[in-house]
């Protein structure tokens, strides 16, 4: 993934506990500019706001759930792990926009979740987190691995990709394939922080243990997005 690149991803139910970082503080994070809200919503969470005491670890090792043990991103090699570390972000309902290496406590909270006197998540955040990905993603291939309620925390017709890229896994029947939806993506991630892929056609050479592979004619335009469909051989 060079630097015109960029990959969201969401976060997962399962994480790591505990952690041997100082308890999460403002300007600790690559992106900076959401620490107000972050700070504004740990208010409204009070005393059920982990980020008060407890320990951080990296957010690359946080995440524990099926698309991070598929990802495996320690057993990357260096450039790939650099890569993935500089071009892609998770999309959180407790923390905007987290990094591969931002550090951040345990914590529960999705984006779907409904936090008084906020509201619902995704939509208190759209602002926010729209106008901090708007220079993040100006005139670079997007890739939105991101499920629907995350993604709608994103303003996207207020955003300027040069693409935006969507994908969606079918088996070989032709119908849509949502349990191994997270093993999938991470596979995805994890071949585009190896390979430095930076344009779509680059997928011809992508093959998934599982025989999922992308095909190229039903692929789906709509202006600057790009829909993609992998089937099952």
């Amino acid at each position: 993934m060079a630097p015109r690149t960029l990959v969201l991803i969401p976060p997962s139910e399962g994480k790591a506990e505990g952690g041997d970082g100082p308890p999460w503080a403002a300007g600790t994070m690559a992106v900076d500019g959401l620490a107000p809200m972050r700070r504004q919503l740990g208010r409204a969470l009070g005393a059920k706001d982990p980020a008060r005491r407890a320990p951080t670890m990296v957010a690359i090792e946080r995440y524990t759930g099926v698309l991070y043990k598929e990802l495996d991103a320690r057993s990357l090699r260096a450039p790939a792990r650099r890569r993935l570390d500089r071009s892609t972000f998770v999309v959180s309902g407790r923390w905007g926009l987290v990094a591969p290496t931002d550090p951040i406590p345990h914590y529960k909270l999705k984006m779907s979740a409904s936090v008084p006197p906020l509201g619902k998540l995704s939509t208190w955040w759209r602002p926010g987190l729209t106008a901090a990905l708007a220079p993040l993603v100006a005139r670079r291939l997007v890739w939105d691995l991101l499920p629907i309620e995350h993604s709608a925390a994103v303003a996207w017709g207020d955003l300027a990709p040069a693409e935006r890229v969507t994908v969606r896994f079918e088996d070989a029947r032709g119908a849509t394939v949502s349990h191994w939806n997270k093993l999938l993506k991470g596979s995805l991630v994890r071949w585009l922080a190896e390979t430095g892929a930076t344009e779509v056609e680059a997928l011809e050479a992508f093959e998934h243990p599982q025989g999922y592979a992308w095909d190229p004619l039903a692929t789906e335009h709509d202006g600057t997005t790009t829909r993609l469909t992998f089937r099952q051989a």
